[in-house]
């Protein structure tokens, strides 16, 4: 967990368990209030494995949950995570990373070795590192204990590949007769009313994009994700589950359709909490 700048820490402050290393990266924060998801304007300060110091442009407090995205130098693909505010002082803020996978970790180590070898570089000869060495060194070990695990994790994989060409085609066939055919994967509710995918789509306010899974991208798996979402009175989703997809691809889509927002679907004038399949496709 990082925290909030120095002298903007509030009482009981956690002592920091990783190194921090500063950015100055936008950053897109959205927060939920009265069920309703607001974007803020903001700017990394310092970032390590734990969580963010920020400057926001708006007023939150401590214990608020926020979804948060930006891009850091060196590395192609977003970021994009949950986190909770931890300390707070005149709009500068702490922030605990919720739920990093290991993918999002190994992100941030690798983007942290990127700047501990831009600043050595920098230094004039035989300067002292502005580093401590005890940090640099722990941090390329998890970054190359991270690199070492997912080595023998692509081992695996390729091992597994040849099993699941056959699977693969199966599925891709299977997934373009789906496209045609009524959807029956699951029990829905039957007290709530059944509104097609296409017609909330119609009604979507506020849409996050699901991260396209590492693991996903290695093997080069795509595909339709097909999830149940119950939507309650005020278009905030209640509940999401998965009906059909590969697991690893299953899970990013859901995380990201319980962010999703709609306008209200209605019922005879009146507001009305529903049922409906929503449909999410993933190329690399």
């Amino acid at each position: 967990m990082t925290a909030a700048p120095q002298g903007a820490a509030s009482a009981g402050a956690v002592p920091r368990r990783n190194p921090r290393f500063p950015t100055n990266v936008p950053v897109d924060f959205t927060v939920l209030r009265s069920g309703v998801p607001h974007d803020i304007p903001g700017r990394g300060l310092n970032l390590c494995e734990g969580g963010l110091a920020a400057v926001i442009a708006g007023e939150l407090r401590c214990g608020d949950s926020v979804a948060l995205q930006f891009r850091l130098p060196h590395v192609a693909l977003p970021f994009q995570a949950r986190a909770v505010i931890r300390h707070e002082s005149r709009l500068h803020y702490g922030l605990e990373f919720v739920g990093l996978s290991p993918e999002q970790q190994t992100m941030i180590r690798y983007w942290a070795g990127t700047v501990v070898e831009a600043e050595r570089e920098a230094l004039p000869p035989n300067a002292p590192s502005p580093i401590p060495d005890g940090s640099v060194q722990k941090s390329r070990r998890r970054f190359w204990t991270a690199r070492l695990r997912r080595g023998l994790w692509m081992v695996a994989v390729a091992g597994a590949l040849i099993a699941a060409a056959g699977w693969w085609h199966w599925y891709h066939a299977w997934s373009e007769l789906e496209s045609e055919l009524p959807v029956n994967l699951s029990e829905p509710d039957a007290s709530l009313p059944q509104v097609p995918g296409t017609a909330m789509q119609v009604l979507v306010t506020h849409k996050v994009e699901p991260i396209y899974p590492e693991a996903a991208r290695e093997v080069n798996l795509q595909g339709l994700v097909l999830v149940r979402a119950v939507v309650g009175e005020d278009g905030s989703v209640i509940a999401v589950h998965p009906l059909s997809g590969p697991d690893v691809l299953t899970q990013a889509a859901v995380e990201a359709v319980r962010w999703w927002r709609f306008q209200p679907y209605q019922v005879n004038g009146r507001p009305k909490e529903v049922e409906t399949t929503l449909a999410l496709e993933f190329h690399p």
